[in-house]
């Protein structure tokens, strides 16, 4: 029996794996004894393991930070190192269905995490079971790792280096086929302002989204309304205003996309806050958005409109809020694959703070490059090549920033196929039953090459 039709006799039992996973909300949440994360993150590793468990493979958990199931022998140890946890979604942000509650329609399968990260942990287990079934030698250990707080901030798989190590070679399912040799710097922070004459603006779901909604209370009297909303119908973009006691209530509808692809969405918040200065807004806050901001997403307002040979630098605003009279929001930069966050920062001196507002990056991790040549990179191409047939797409740099950065000699190898929209961190997320058995194929033929290493 050849690997293909190995993988496709398991496709009930992926789809019911991932349907019950799919069904744990597993977005952060409060940390508490035994659930450092929220008790969903923790809750969906408990299951994730009981299947596991269940399948007689050794199953270790790390404090409900994460765990793993292994199989094999041997000194060298292979990891396949994915997440359980997922960022928010809201019925109300576009969703067709419960994004919690999986929906197969036509052989796609919709939910929050049927890409990222749950559909490929479980194409990864039925990998597991199809190698188990081939009786294939192991000279090495395999592992499945699983993380409940990739989303936001990897502090999991830290937990787990301190206290397992590294792995010899790796590959995270959660980036693209067929590979990911380079992956760009990340700086992370929030800007502040106290000087505005808006009255309260909320916004955003995560600080890796590009914000699809946002709501800014401003006086009437500050600003045209007329302008204000030919500027957006000109745009496209569709708004609500309401007023109350000379008080308008704007509701800006943008549309939301992986903070590494943020020209692929529609920033609710750079939309509100442009319009307002387009409307005539005399506002100090509002000044300092779009002079820093506006509606670029490529650090051109910050003095970081840098690229090299792989790829530009972008920049998103994620989330916005005011409390007692201040407005805070975050912001997600990707750097180039070759520059370091050091120099990346060097570029901004001098536009991270004025009079109307300051800018804090206090979050930083350095860009990934592995040669397309190299040993990692190569087996699992040609494992790719091998199932799918595909010798043109090439591995690729990306902006999402995955474990590959947290753990030595891993690379981020799938889930997603190229081409493809599967709506990551956005309302309908989705992926076929067959790109999931594909998936599972190619992660057979990728491991069976890195215990030829």
């Amino acid at each position: 029996m050849n690997v293909r039709t190995m993988v496709i006799g398991y496709r009930d039992e992926l789809v019911g794996r991932l349907g019950k996973l799919v069904a744990i909300n597993s977005t952060e949440g409060q940390p508490e004894e035994g659930a450092p994360f929220g008790k969903g993150p923790r809750d969906v590793l408990h299951a994730a393991l009981g299947m596991l468990e269940q399948d007689g493979f050794k199953t270790v958990n790390l404090d409900n930070y994460c765990g793993y199931a292994e199989i094999g022998e041997g000194n060298e140890l292979i990891g396949v190192i994915g997440h359980l946890d997922v960022v928010p979604a809201n019925r109300e942000d576009g969703w067709n269905t419960d994004p919690f509650v999986m929906t197969e329609k036509d052989g796609i399968l919709y939910g929050r995490g049927v890409n990222d990260d749950k559909g490929a942990v479980v194409a990864s287990m039925m990998a597991l079971k199809v190698l188990r079934d081939l009786n294939v030698p192991m000279n090495k250990r395999i592992r499945l790792i699983m993380g409940t707080n990739e989303e936001t901030g990897s502090q999991c798989l830290k937990y787990y280096v301190d206290h397992e190590g590294h792995v010899d070679y790796g590959f995270t399912p959660d980036g693209e086929f067929p590979g990911v040799h380079g992956e760009k710097g990340m700086l992370g922070g929030e800007f502040r302002c106290n000087r505005t004459n808006i009255l309260d603006i909320r916004g955003g779901t995560a600080r890796n989204i590009v914000c699809a909604r946002c709501t800014a209370k401003v006086p009437k009297t500050c600003y045209s309304s007329k302008k204000f909303g030919d500027w957006l119908h000109n745009l496209n973009i569709e708004f609500d205003v309401t007023e109350e006691d000379g008080i308008n209530t704007i509701t800006v509808y943008g549309k939301a996309a992986h903070a590494s692809t943020p020209e692929l969405g529609i920033n609710a918040i750079s939309c509100l806050l442009v319009a307002l200065k387009e409307a005539g807004m005399q506002d100090p806050f509002v000044d300092f958005y779009c002079s820093h901001f506006g509606l670029a997403t490529d650090g051109a307002g910050l003095n970081a409109k840098l690229e090299d040979e792989f790829g530009v630098l972008t920049l998103n605003v994620g989330m916005i809020s005011m409390q007692d009279g201040v407005i805070t929001g975050t912001i997600d930069i990707r750097s180039p694959v070759t520059m370091s966050t050091k120099s990346v920062l060097k570029a901004m001196n001098g536009r991270l703070e004025d009079e109307n507002g300051v800018i804090e990056l206090h979050r930083h991790a350095e860009p990934l490059y592995f040669p397309i040549d190299s040993q990692l990179v190569s087996s699992l191409l040609s494992a790719y090549q091998e199932v799918t047939g595909d010798t043109n797409s090439k591995p690729m740099t990306m902006g999402g920033g995955t474990y590959a950065k947290g753990i030595n000699n891993t690379i981020a190898f799938g889930c997603s196929f190229p081409g493809k929209d599967y709506h990551i961190h956005d309302a309908n997320e989705c992926v076929g039953v067959d790109e999931l058995l594909l998936q599972t194929e190619i992660y057979v033929h990728a491991l069976l090459k890195l215990l030829e290493i």
